[in-house]
């Protein structure tokens, strides 16, 4: 194709973002050709088509940083973490909040920086808790729509009957209750930015409809035939692998690949554990501030243990904490303004649980104490964390949904966890004499382990 030869002589990087951009002008206008016979059209339309997905299918990242880096000196591998993050805040680089010097981390702002000013799609994923959200609105206030609405959907929280209606509106009259005219998440995010949190909720009919709103930037109203643009930025969010579910048929995969365009991973607290520091400060502050008080003190017992806590709920779990401790405490707080669920276990305690855990030939460690994913995941091993699920199902007596809530963590993470190490809730459920608190009259979760 003519389109190919035009783009040859540019550098790789920039040949792909400038090849894909292409590629949608030439769909756009084939659709409405007059000049063409639809046969032709049809034909020219699944050529681009199958382009465009080869294109999109290469390394998302390393492409369009490249393209986007272009002319501008690139930072060494000797430079330090410290330095690379001074980078950032001295080119005027928004991030509400604090943020330290994990590599990991660094490298998903430096790529959130240099995609905003773009309009392309960007999908971010991490753990529940990571601050998905915040990334899309640092995603937001760095581009050339920082002055235009930001809306944000949760895809998981809409029921299936009025997702159409939620995202692209409705006609008054559309269906019962329909008594006026309402715009959805789309009209209104209109030349600003639309955060799609939890993306991988979204069922396959609503799926569909969103590709036809990224392929043709236009929507219809339930109940309307009448087709509205809408000029939208959108960057999407989950905590799941979406790529698997594509595999599986449960995630469309030519929306996948529209979506990732630009694709950022955010790493778990446990795995940034330099901004623990900066983090309690921040929340200490930001609580503080907005309960009216002083900021709180902590004791060295409690700053040591929240320096060391595992944090399976994130970032979002450290947040609360700070809320908590700085709303219950005067001017000192300790681990008794811990949530129970959360505090460590007093050493008299520890030992009798361990005497009674040895007598009845089970594991000592109680999951409703410490907690202590961190263990697994500091010794990055897989045996650790599977014993420590393992804990967990048996003090919950397999109710998934009670450990999860003991945990603080996303049910659909734990299932993942659960599967990937070969773990059956209903192995679990017969251990114990007397069912878990809360969870006793709970109705069967087979489906929790899909």
């Amino acid at each position: 194709m003519k389109i190919l030869d035009q783009v040859e002589e540019a550098s790789p990087a920039i040949s792909y973002a400038g090849l894909i951009e292409r590629i949608e002008i030439l769909r756009s206008t084939l659709r409405w050709s007059s000049r063409l016979e639809r046969a032709d059209i049809d034909k020219l339309l699944r050529q681009a088509t199958s382009l465009r997905d080869e294109v999109m299918q290469l390394s998302h990242k390393e492409r369009f940083v490249q393209a986007a880096t272009a002319g501008e000196p690139q930072i060494s591998a000797e430079q330090s973490r410290g330095a690379r993050r001074k980078a950032l805040l001295e080119r005027s680089f928004i991030f509400e909040g604090t943020f330290g010097d994990n590599p990991r981390l660094l490298e998903s702002l430096e790529i959130a920086e240099k995609a905003a000013p773009t309009d392309l799609p960007v999908l971010i994923d991490g753990e529940s808790g990571t601050g998905k959200e915040l990334m899309a609105k640092v995603i937001h206030a760095n581009g050339a729509r920082a002055d235009k609405p930001f809306i944000s959907v949760n895809c998981g929280a809409i029921p299936d009957n009025l997702l159409e209606s939620e995202l692209f509106g409705h006609r008054k009259g559309a269906f019962t209750g329909a008594s006026n005219d309402r715009k959805g998440k789309f009209e209104s995010a209109h030349t600003g930015t639309i955060f799609l949190d939890e993306i991988g909720e979204l069922p396959l009919a609503g799926q569909v409809k969103l590709l036809r709103v990224l392929e043709a930037h236009e929507i219809q109203r339930v109940g309307s035939d009448e087709t509205i643009a809408v000029d939208t930025r959108i960057v999407a969010a989950t905590n799941r692998n979406l790529r698997k579910l594509s595999e599986e048929g449960r995630f469309r995969e030519d929306l996948f690949y529209r979506l990732s365009v630009i694709h950022v991973t955010l790493p778990p607290l446990r795995e940034r554990r330099d901004e623990i520091p900066l983090l309690i400060a921040w929340f200490g502050d930001e609580a503080a501030g907005t309960l009216k008080r002083r900021p709180v003190r902590l004791t060295p017992r409690l700053r040591d243990f929240l320096l060391s806590y595992a944090y399976p709920g994130n970032i979002r779990e450290l947040r609360n904490v700070m809320y908590r401790i700085t709303c219950l405490a005067g001017d000192m707080a300790d681990v008794e303004h811990l949530p129970l669920d959360m505090r460590p276990a007093a050493p008299g305690a520890a030992a009798a649980q361990s005497d009674g855990a040895r007598a009845s030939g089970e594991q000592p460690i109680s999951v409703a104490n410490l907690m202590s994913l961190s263990d697994a995941k500091r010794a990055a091993s897989d045996d650790a964390e599977k014993a420590f699920l393992e804990r967990g199902l048996r003090e919950v007596s397999g109710t998934v949904a009670e450990l999860a809530r003991r945990i603080d963590m996303n049910r659909s993470h734990l299932q993942m966890l659960l599967k990937k190490h070969g773990l059956h809730s209903k192995d679990f459920r017969n251990r114990n004499a007397s069912p878990a608190k809360n969870g006793a009259n709970e109705p069967d979760e087979e489906d929790d382990e899909g």
